[in-house]
């Protein structure tokens, strides 16, 4: 990449953020509804995410599946403007004059890691509000008294009753999740988006805009899948620390997933992966697309 590149790098991840979201959200709400409902002894438990689904839809409509998206907006649009910036400029600082050798995991995975770390403080108040305004609504165990009016209202009412502290509730499991799953995540992309360019190099120059859309949407989606397989446990662990109304309760997530392991085995730990796979391939892709577009628009050379 070149080293002028700047603020684009940024402004590229920022645009490729609101594509996630906006593909990805509705999908999202149920993987957050299904963790907290389905691990919880109080209150409906799903069959599957197509019966929360139909639940939500059949009493709210469209909007109940977008509940909380306005802080997923602004959360994700500043949260993958800084991981792309950063891993980015740090991938091309690690890896100097070694461009174009291939993708070299002493590189990918400690600027992915390190990114990753850094946004999760971004992270975490956003992802409180959303998964705390997506519990309301359909089937909610949350007394009427205790709901919030908007996102703004949740951040505040957070702040005032549990400090500063209470917004970065779930801190630690988000820390962990993200250093680890974008490990994951640019591991898999970049290899898979390697070999896949390496196979198609003999194509046509007059297909190469279509070839790259089909690697990105490849790459992405295949990076994302990877991503949430390797982390649900942790984020069924996040949602649990971030929505639960006891200020005294664990905050531990290995504590956390001990107990749903021995209630209710491995299956426990990976409650909400149906939605959450059928969402990663889909938002993973629009944002690597949306991405690497936005940087050929940019003007950014790319190795």
């Amino acid at each position: 990449m070149a080293d002028s590149s700047g603020y684009k790098e940024y402004l590229a991840g920022l645009i490729a953020g609101v594509a996630t979201v906006g593909i990805g959200h509705p999908f999202d709400t149920v993987k957050v509804k299904m963790q907290k409902h389905n691990t919880s002894a109080q209150g409906i438990t799903y069959r599957n995410s197509l019966h929360c689904t139909a639940r939500i839809l059949r009493t709210e409509g469209i909007k109940g599946l977008y509940r909380g998206a306005t802080s997923s907006f602004v959360g994700m649009a500043v949260e993958s403007s800084l991981l792309f910036g950063m891993y980015s400029q740090m991938k091309q600082s690690l890896q100097g004059s070694a461009q174009g050798v291939g993708p070299q995991p002493q590189v990918i995975i400690p600027s992915a890691a390190y990114s990753g770390a850094v946004i999760s403080f971004i992270l975490c108040p956003s992802e409180l509000v959303k998964c705390r305004m997506q519990i309301q609504g359909t089937d909610s165990v949350v007394p009427m008294s205790r709901r919030y009016g908007s996102p703004l209202d949740c951040a505040l009412t957070t702040v005032k009753n549990d400090g500063v502290r209470g917004i970065f509730r779930g801190g630690f499991t988000t820390l962990l999740r993200e250093g680890i799953g974008n490990s994951v995540f640019f591991s898999v992309y970049e290899y898979v988006r390697y070999f896949m360019h390496l196979q198609l190099r003999s194509a046509s120059p007059d297909h190469r805009n279509l070839i790259d859309v089909g690697v990105g949407i490849a790459s992405g989606g295949l990076g994302g899948i990877a991503f949430w397989l390797a982390v649900l446990p942790l984020d069924v662990a996040k949602t649990i620390i971030q929505t639960t109304q006891d200020k005294n309760s664990s905050r531990n997530p290995f504590y956390i997933l001990s107990s749903i392991y021995r209630r209710a085995g491995l299956k426990g730990c990976y409650i909400g992966l149906g939605p959450t796979i059928v969402r990663a391939f889909p938002a993973n892709a629009a944002a690597i697309v949306t991405w690497e577009v936005a940087i050929k628009l940019l003007g950014i050379k790319r190795d």
